[in-house]
């Protein structure tokens, strides 16, 4: 009931209350009791962008299987409710006891895998009741999460219902043996399985080519206003016309698009208005649109990675990371672990000013040197930490 009241002044949760109501029928219209499934969940779309390498393999295992895809948010499923990898995709119903009966008694999956986090205790103890198969992977525990409190034993009690964990680190599987959780293996990350996978796509995009036309380059991706502020600055503050700039912002409502396009003194073009005019003579160009960002990172020098200047949450820094080139992003990212371990191998570049980002950028505008080795660096670290998906899988096959 308390969604429902907050969904009549909310875009994304009204979305969310209203496809849960379509997600029963949409199940029973599309599974026979004779149907062979599995069931992947994620929160939302990095989750499912983290689970795509698995679940790719999975369909290849299971061809005769159908694939149940289910979100918790609006941002996974909006995006990918039409995705190849699945033959059904719905929101997963609000997590209660009649719902989880009503939804298991529907779907009847083989195997269930869950990505990263997102528990649902009503729905996770109703599998282990009928003696189905759950694995969860991809996770990370903290200390101060709820698994490991006294007062946390309705949760605690979900994650008994895993067949096996896979964690992303020693630390996650440290703190489930503590709870005495023994089924857990340290698999690492399977999102550098999935991004290293972008280079063997096809990432060209004429546009960008164009717009590019041979100079250095800067790709802001997941911008927010508090990224934005401190990259116009230093946009505005250029006296050269050498250096173009590719903005991707987070929010992508006009109004907001033109605020930002209306901030900037240099030439700036959107996507949007692409073929109105020649995109080679813009030095800034905006894209108001979503799902290309991971191409554009190869067109990238220098990439900048929005979320952690304000405490929004830093956006995925693997995927420029993949393309070999540094990465510069704010101070708040003591969440991040990857980004954490970039800024040791200095392939990754934290800034809290306007005045560091100045520095920074410059430093490896100017420096060819630096700007190389610091992406090979980054680079490095996404080849050696691949594998999960294979430790993964071989663990399913058995």
């Amino acid at each position: 009931m308390t969604l429902k009241v907050i969904s009549l002044f909310n875009h994304k949760i009204k979305l969310g209350v209203e496809g849960r109501k379509h997600s029963f029928s949409i199940l029973k219209n599309n599974i026979s009791k004779a149907d062979k499934t599995l069931w992947f969940h994620c929160a939302s779309l990095g989750e499912y962008e983290q689970g795509l390498p698995v679940f790719k393999e999975l369909r290849k295992t299971y061809p005769n299987h159908k694939m149940i895809l289910t979100f918790f948010s609006p941002s996974g499923y909006e995006i990918r409710k039409n995705t190849e990898i699945a033959d059904v995709v719905v929101y997963l119903p609000f997590d209660t006891r009649s719902n989880a009966k009503r939804f298991l008694d529907l779907v009847h999956p083989e195997l269930t895998i869950f990505v990263k986090y997102d528990i649902w205790p009503n729905v996770l103890n109703e599998l282990k009741k009928r003696e189905l198969k759950a694995v969860l992977i991809s996770a990370l525990f903290r200390e101060n999460q709820i698994y490991f409190k006294f007062y946390g034993n309705f949760m605690k009690k979900a994650l008994f219902a895993f067949q096996h964990i896979f964690t992303q680190d020693e630390n996650s599987k440290i703190l489930l043996e503590r709870i005495n959780y023994k089924h857990v293996t340290v698999s690492g990350d399977t999102r550098f399985d999935r991004v290293y996978s972008q280079l063997t796509l096809d990432n060209s995009l004429d546009f960008i080519e164009k717009f590019k036309d041979h100079k250095l380059c800067i790709v802001a991706g997941s911008t927010w206003m508090e990224d934005e502020v401190f990259l116009v600055d230093y946009i505005n503050s250029l006296e050269t016309d050498s250096i173009k700039f590719i903005i991707a912002p987070h929010n992508i409502k006009s109004s907001q698009i033109e605020k930002l396009k209306q901030s900037i003194n240099k030439k700036t073009i959107l996507f949007s208005e692409k073929e109105k005019s020649n995109i080679s003579e813009a030095q800034v160009l905006i894209l108001d649109t979503i799902g290309l960002l991971t191409k554009v990172y190869s067109y990238a020098n220098v990439a900048y990675v929005g979320g952690a200047v304000g405490k929004t949450g830093l956006h995925n820094t693997l995927e420029p990371a993949v393309f070999g080139v540094p990465i510069v992003i704010g101070e708040h990212f003591n969440n991040f672990p990857e980004a954490k371990i970039m800024l040791i191998n200095q392939g990754l570049f934290s800034i809290k000013t306007k005045e560091e980002l100045k520095e920074i950028l410059d430093n490896l505008i100017d420096n060819t040197t630096l700007r190389v080795s610091s992406g090979e660096k980054n680079l490095n670290y996404i080849k050696n930490n691949r594998g999960a998906v294979i430790q993964i899988i071989s663990y399913l096959r058995t």
